[in-house]
């Protein structure tokens, strides 16, 4: 039977990569984004616009929208918090997915397989932090997570079959990474194939938790 796949962020690197993989191994897919669609994720209003206008039951619904931070850089050091900023990216990384998930609920099927994820990132990790800085990434992507958690435990009493996980596609050579030359970069090509791997080896046992590119879990 043919899948169908909603990726949300489908214009960004990571997205665009995700969703031609997806077509490549057979999936139909939807696409929305800001720059095609117009949908902003951080209006819930918007997102229910757009969602509300979409029928088929998803096999995979995949959220690969973020923000590293709005221009001034990850915060090294308290005296860096802003609250504007914080704030920011709290609507894009952690109220933007969640509203997605809310009003993409009814999109996903309770008689079969389905995954909804979210790109969350390692350094939302609270047991994996051990070098501090980067206040609100770190913040936001955690709160993800926690959405991520919660809601599985809610889907799980009426979409058995369902995974909500949330996945770390590792250091994406995308233009939010190009200031960071002392990390290992991949293609986005290449972590769409390794996210799409994990993806496939999931089931409803692993809903809830929180995985690496290569399928190892990451701890919260």
């Amino acid at each position: 039977m043919e899948k169908h796949a909603l990726v949300i962020g489908a214009s960004g690197g990571i997205g665009h990569a995700l969703a031609n993989e997806l077509a490549a191994r057979g999936s139909r897919i939807t696409r929305l984004s800001r720059s095609r669609d117009g949908l902003d994720i951080t209006n819930e209003g918007d997102v229910s616009l757009h969602l509300g206008r979409l029928e088929t039951q998803f096999d995979l619904i995949i959220v690969a929208t973020g923000i590293l931070s709005g221009g001034r850089g990850p915060e090294k050091s308290l005296l860096a918090l802003s609250a504007d900023e914080m704030a920011n990216l709290f609507a894009v990384n952690t109220i933007g997915p969640a509203m997605v998930l809310k009003h993409a609920k009814r999109l996903l099927p309770k008689d079969r397989k389905a995954v909804f994820a979210s790109l969350s990132a390692r350094v939302g990790s609270i047991g994996d932090n051990g070098f501090g800085g980067w206040y609100s990434y770190r913040a936001s992507k955690a709160a993800l997570n926690q959405v991520v958690k919660t809601a599985s435990i809610e889907l799980k009493r009426t979409h058995k079959h369902l995974v909500c996980a949330a996945l770390h596609p590792g250091t994406v050579a995308t233009e939010f990474t190009q200031n960071y030359p002392q990390h290992k970069t991949v293609a986005p090509q290449e972590a769409a194939r390794d996210l799409l791997n994990v993806i496939d080896t999931l089931t409803p046992d692993d809903s809830g938790q929180f995985f690496d590119w290569a399928g190892k879990r990451v701890p919260w």
